[in-house]
């Protein structure tokens, strides 16, 4: 976990510890979302895997703790609930999507790079904004195509963006 900042809390014990007072928690649930959302960002990952969590992002080696399967749930609900989080399936709830930031944080961020460009009334496909040479080096390159539409579905129900296909391809037009 060396990769991200990580909480002081994350080298104190009884963080690793759901704590029984409402208080405690509501801060400790603040900073394990924020510790997921930071570490998922830096890997530019849009997924995880509950188990694969559990041995890695939910556990500490160095003071041989980690969160117990009912507090990783509790984190991925509280994430759930800010609508950075969604189950694959969420009757199995092996393995989530994660959004580190909202669609609608996506749309504006896209938005604002047309803009800045001045692309507005142009058609540009998805391809070209997530993994084109003009868009190496933005935050939203790289990002993923389900996240993407989303993305521009926000801006779609602001009436500032079209998404549409043409052939075998999709793409959105800038208003």
């Amino acid at each position: 976990m060396s990769s991200v900042e990580v909480p002081w809390q994350y080298s104190f014990p009884p963080f690793f510890t759901i704590q029984p007072n409402i208080d405690t928690r509501k801060k400790q649930l603040e900073a394990w979302c924020s510790l997921v959302l930071d570490q998922l960002k830096k890997d530019k990952n849009y997924s995880l895997d509950v188990n694969e969590a559990q041995k890695s992002i939910f556990s500490n080696k160095e003071i041989n703790r980690k969160l117990s399967l009912d507090g990783i749930y509790m984190v991925l609900d509280e994430l759930q609930k800010r609508g950075n989080l969604e189950w694959k399936d969420p009757k199995t709830k092996k393995e989530c999507l994660v959004m580190w930031r909202t669609p609608e944080e996506w749309g504006k961020m896209i938005y604002k790079y047309i803009t800045d460009k001045s692309m507005t009334n142009t058609v540009c496909t998805l391809f070209e904004l997530s993994s084109g040479d003009e868009t190496a080096g933005e935050e939203f390159h790289g990002i993923e195509q389900w996240l993407l539409i989303r993305a521009l579905k926000t801006l779609e129900n602001d009436g500032k963006a079209e998404l549409m296909k043409f052939g075998d391809n999709e793409g959105v037009k800038f208003f």
